[in-house]
């Protein structure tokens, strides 16, 4: 599956929400007719397919796009990357940072490339812990590192604004291969570096 953009919507995909989203702020007790609410179901429709696009993209074509052969063989590290989520029990959004570091083994990737991956898979329902295995997992598939490191700190708005309420909770998660995972010097060099 080429990798490609999405920047329209589809209008029997956005139809359908359109009236379920009238459907759910009904049942809410609002009155969809008053002013204010009355292009929300359509914005709410767009928003969604916008939020759950990732469905729709191939991470490994987007890597694929961009990989070229190098004798380089220290760690390249992108971090810092800003990541948008929704999490998929409570469709709530939960934010945050990834770090992301891998070791090339005959072939670089464009570094726009990381952040674009990152924003596939947080493009869909998710729970930050397979989020930070897959980024892992296709990087390590695809690119055939020494090794790949991801780390992903998010705050969770159902933790924040419901349930516990703990408003300055953070979760931290980690997924490691190759040498980040047999190598303590690696691993060790990667957090310093991310800090």
């Amino acid at each position: 599956m080429p990798y490609k953009k999405v920047d329209h919507y589809d209008q029997e995909t956005t139809d359908g929400l359109i009236l379920r989203f009238n459907d759910i702020l009904s049942s809410l007790g609002e009155d969809i007719t008053r002013e204010g609410l009355l292009k929300t179901p359509e914005r709410a429709a767009k928003a969604m397919q916008f939020l759950t696009q990732g469905y729709d993209q191939d991470a490994a074509a987007i890597l694929r796009s961009a990989m070229f052969k190098e004798d380089y063989s220290e760690m390249v590290l992108v971090k810092d990357i800003e990541l948008y989520s929704l999490c998929e029990h409570h469709m709530l959004p939960f934010f945050g940072k990834a770090h992301i570091a891998y070791i090339p083994n005959g072939y670089i990737v464009g570094l726009s490339k990381l952040p674009r991956v990152v924003d596939v898979f947080a493009r869909r329902l998710q729970v930050q812990e397979r989020l930070t295995l897959e980024i892992r997992d296709v990087i390590q598939e695809t690119l055939n590192p020494l090794g790949v490191a991801v780390v992903i700190e998010a705050s969770h708005l159902c933790m924040m604004m419901r349930g516990v309420q703990k408003q300055n909770s953070k979760t931290t998660t980690s997924a490691f291969t190759g040498v980040f995972q047999s190598d303590v010097r690696t691993r060790t060099e990667f957090l310093r570096l991310m800090e």
